[in-house]
């Protein structure tokens, strides 16, 4: 689409962006223009046929805020889900954490789920679909807020934005899923990928607690790859879980009848990537948190003039805050490169010359000691994943330590009523979209 056509679409739905900003992104009703009944694109469909699943399959959708990035999986043959097409996401807004309350500006965190009854094909977004917050979890914390969607336009007031083809390709894959028998889509909303390096830097964010338990839920796909059953008991996630007899959200869990072969597979994976952190922590990788002026937007859409919400709030980027083991910022602050901000790449960086790093400054303070995060589980739980109180208890590259972990090495500490698991490193795919992708 011309960037002209952007422009003015864009001015004329503006004043009504403005009025509801502080509400959402509440999509009034306006003319589709047919757009919702778009085919799949044959581009897409031959990838459906790659990956042995076919349109009317069901979908399941995964979104990361950090990265950038929303997925569509789709149901093969054999029941598994397989990872169809990633999009760039255009715009999100807020900071890491979840939404809790009305006007934030905080696009949810958590499990979600869509009917199609949440499907808006004549939106003031172009197109849109309601992501389902706030949730049986989100209402247990007394959260506030709705009309939470993932749409188009590319501007953002606690909403899932993409580009308006973007959500065009989205709409009609959901569309067709539903058409063909599908009940309800899962929605797995994330603040950034459960990587071991993400959770290291992350470990003294106010938010930890319930990230790591988000993980679990994050895991049970990792292993399964198929829909993560959920349970809401005692304010908090249960997943890969089916209860018993009556309960509630804020009462007690019930009996809850879980896959032993799935839990130990599980288990392994969590074990796996807690000792990956701890090695990553021992070999210096600081705490940090995350500023956002006001959300992001995935770095495939840096420069490209796009009419997004607040753009100044993007000009520079998050500031990357180094923490100190009290979870207090040091003196140093580091700046994050933005995605408007050129990077090295590895074919034009100097042969012998060491990889671009992120940050260009590094608070001063002294090594950590790696006798004392190995020594024990009480050094590790007092210094590796101390936690701030709350009131919830592309491309990653995968760490690959350049000496043995020792099989004794300490793990993080874990709620208790949770198995320990890790989740696999998962590369991005398909976020650059290559000319003729949808954007």
């Amino acid at each position: 689409m011309m960037l002209s056509t952007w422009r003015s679409r864009f001015l004329a739905v503006g004043l009504t962006a403005a009025v509801f900003a502080l509400a959402g992104c509440d999509d009034e009703i306006d003319s589709s223009g047919g757009r919702s009944l778009a085919a799949i694109p044959q581009k897409t469909m031959a990838l459906m046929d790659k990956i042995g699943t076919t349109e009317s399959a069901p979908v399941l959708f995964r979104a990361y805020k950090k990265e950038a990035v929303f997925e569509i999986w789709k149901k093969k043959t054999d029941g598994q889900y397989a990872l169809l097409k990633s999009y760039p996401m255009c715009r999100w807004s807020g900071q890491l954490g979840p939404k809790k309350r009305e006007g934030d500006r905080q696009v949810p965190e958590g499990f979600y789920t869509i009917t199609p009854g949440q499907m808006n094909p004549n939106s003031h977004y172009y197109l849109s679909f309601n992501v389902g917050y706030p949730n049986a979890y989100d209402r247990a914390w007394d959260r506030t807020g709705a009309d939470i969607m993932v749409h188009g336009i590319c501007s953002s007031a606690g909403c899932f934005s993409m580009t308006d083809p973007q959500i065009e390709e989205i709409y009609a894959i959901a569309r067709e899923a539903f058409n063909g028998g599908q009940r309800d889509i899962q929605f797995q909303s994330y603040p950034f990928r459960m990587t071991a390096e993400n959770l290291a830097k992350e470990r003294l964010d106010p938010n930890i607690a319930f990230w790591n338990e988000l993980k679990n839920g994050y895991d049970h796909f990792e292993v399964t790859k198929t829909e993560v059953p959920v349970v809401v008991c005692n304010r908090h996630y249960e997943f890969g879980a089916k209860a018993e007899g009556e309960f509630s959200a804020r009462g007690h869990c019930p009996r809850l009848i879980r896959d032993e072969t799935t839990e130990a597979s599980v288990a392994t994976l969590e074990r796996k990537d807690d000792i990956a952190v701890a090695a990553l922590v021992a070999k210096g990788v600081k705490p940090v948190r995350l500023v956002y002026d006001d959300g992001g937007q995935n770095a495939y859409f840096a420069n490209k003039g796009l009419d997004e919400s607040r753009p100044d709030a993007l000009a520079d980027g998050p500031r990357e805050i180094v923490l100190g083991n009290d979870g207090k910022p040091l003196p140093a602050v580091v700046e994050v490169a933005s995605a408007s901000k050129a990077v090295t790449s590895s074919k034009t960086r100097r042969k012998g010359a060491p990889a671009p790093v992120a940050a260009t400054a590094v608070a001063a303070s002294a090594p950590a000691s790696n006798g004392g995060l190995l020594e024990s589980g009480k050094s590790l739980m007092n210094n590796l994943f101390r936690t701030a109180a709350s009131d919830t208890s592309p491309t990653v590259q995968v760490f690959e330590p350049q000496t043995p972990i020792p099989s004794d090495a300490p793990l993080p500490p874990r709620r208790a009523a949770s198995l320990d698991a890790p989740v696999r490193m998962a590369a991005l795919h398909d976020d650059q979209p290559k000319s003729g992708d949808a954007q």
